[in-house]
């Protein structure tokens, strides 16, 4: 399973991987059960992982950056569902975040999210057009 396949669907938890896209829509695997599905694209958008930004203070990074930072640190994932300990992790794990810009909910799907790369071995990556221009 490749970072660059994996999406996020408006109206559904989780994260998927694309299987294919079709005019009207896309097949796609759940990464939470597994579960092959279509989805329609008139009911739907799609989000593919490294495509999303996260703000910071400064300039925007890609949702990657802050999965490397999470994977490199050495704090415990904290549950999901306690806003306060989501907060502070991200302050410790990646404190140059916008925390008045980023919501309780998006660092609450950071979690949930990264906990699904851990279980699948996804490894986080940068889109390889911009490693190139930091080169």
């Amino acid at each position: 399973m490749e970072y660059s396949k994996l999406i996020s669907v408006s109206g559904i938890s989780g994260l998927f991987e694309l299987v294919t896209s079709k005019n009207d829509g896309a097949i796609a695997t759940s990464l939470e059960n597994n579960n092959t599905q279509f989805i329609s694209s008139r009911a739907h958008q799609f989000s593919h992982l490294e495509s999303i930004e996260v703000y910071t203070t400064h300039e925007n990074v890609f949702l990657a950056e802050v999965f490397i930072a999470m994977g490199k640190s050495k704090e415990a994932l904290p549950n999901e569902k306690d806003p306060k300990a989501v907060t502070a992790y991200f302050k410790k794990v990646f404190p140059k975040m916008d925390f008045e810009r980023v919501y309780g909910s998006d660092m609450k799907k950071m979690v949930k999210w990264f906990a699904l790369l851990q279980k699948h071995n996804v490894e986080p990556t940068i889109p390889s057009d911009l490693e190139e221009e930091k080169a």
